[in-house]
């Protein structure tokens, strides 16, 4: 596997050697000081270019990469939208364990982007062409502190829609309710949790897409009993885990209340001030 000095180089050394690119910068977890380094992380990479044209219909440019193992062109899925005129990019998966998510994107596109990602570092600028930009940090996703509002909403989002798991689990419909917990549910457990760590850490840290970063930050028996709101297949299991859930919620919400001075509607209708 080629090492970070090896890969940078290469990245440079392909854009140094193109006079129509004209600067180079990087984002994603490599440029976030709190993110652990692995194996696994991604080249998220830019190529800042006079026009993406030429890069798009020559097929073969990006073997100058390495051996590609498998890849993606994300900007020629018909399900998202795209702007190939500005951006367009390629996910490559290189056999020898290394991937760089690749992207051209054409300099006012590319100015707007790194002003408004603060993840965002610069590793070339030939001409100078990209403004001044502060050193690279994850701020904007640290976990915000909660209007009373959406406090309110989240609690109302999570016991109005358990609703529906009792429905569905009533029925058997575990593919209903297996999708109603992951995509609807768990992020109001989720949120409120994230609320929970902001307290504990005065609102001064992300908890990671999807939470994942959690783990390092709540008590080992709390993250076990999160980890624990995940079920298979199995009705009986589902209706446990689901119980699990509510019961974390309740007792996450009732302290992120008292943390803020709010008060917790535990369910619709039924106020308690705290």
């Amino acid at each position: 596997m080629r090492n970070e000095e090896t890969m940078y180089q290469l990245i440079l050394d392909i854009a140094n050697k193109d006079d129509t690119i004209l600067a180079v910068y990087m984002n994603g977890s490599r440029t976030n000081p709190n993110v652990p380094k692995d194996i696994f992380q991604d080249y998220d990479i830019v190529y800042v270019v006079k026009e993406t044209k030429r890069f798009i219909e020559d097929r073969d440019w990006i073997k100058q990469f390495g051996t590609i193992l498998y890849m993606q062109y994300p900007d020629e899925n018909p399900f998202y939208p795209s702007d190939p005129e500005h951006s367009y990019g390629w996910l490559m998966q290189f056999a020898d364990g290394n991937r760089v998510d690749l992207t051209v994107k054409t300099l006012d596109c590319a100015r707007e982007d790194v002003l408004a990602d603060r993840l965002c570092k610069i590793l070339l600028d030939k001409a100078q062409v990209l403004p001044d930009i502060p050193e690279s940090t994850d701020e904007d996703h640290w976990v915000k502190a909660p209007a009373e509002a959406q406090f309110q909403a989240v609690c109302n989002e999570f016991w109005w829609c358990t609703n529906n798991l009792a429905k569905g689990l009533w029925r058997e419909e575990i593919t209903y309710v297996q999708d109603m917990t992951n995509f609807v549910i768990r992020k109001q457990l989720e949120t409120m949790l994230s609320w929970k760590i902001g307290i504990l850490t005065e609102f001064h840290v992300s908890i990671g897409k999807s939470g994942k970063y959690m783990k390092d930050y709540l008590a080992k028996e709390e993250y076990e009993q999160y980890l624990a709101t995940y079920f298979d297949g199995n009705i009986s299991h589902a209706w446990e885990s689901v119980l699990r859930m509510c019961t974390l919620f309740e007792q996450t919400a009732r302290y992120v209340a008292e943390q803020l001075h709010y008060k917790y509607l535990a369910v619709c209708g039924r106020t308690s001030a705290l």
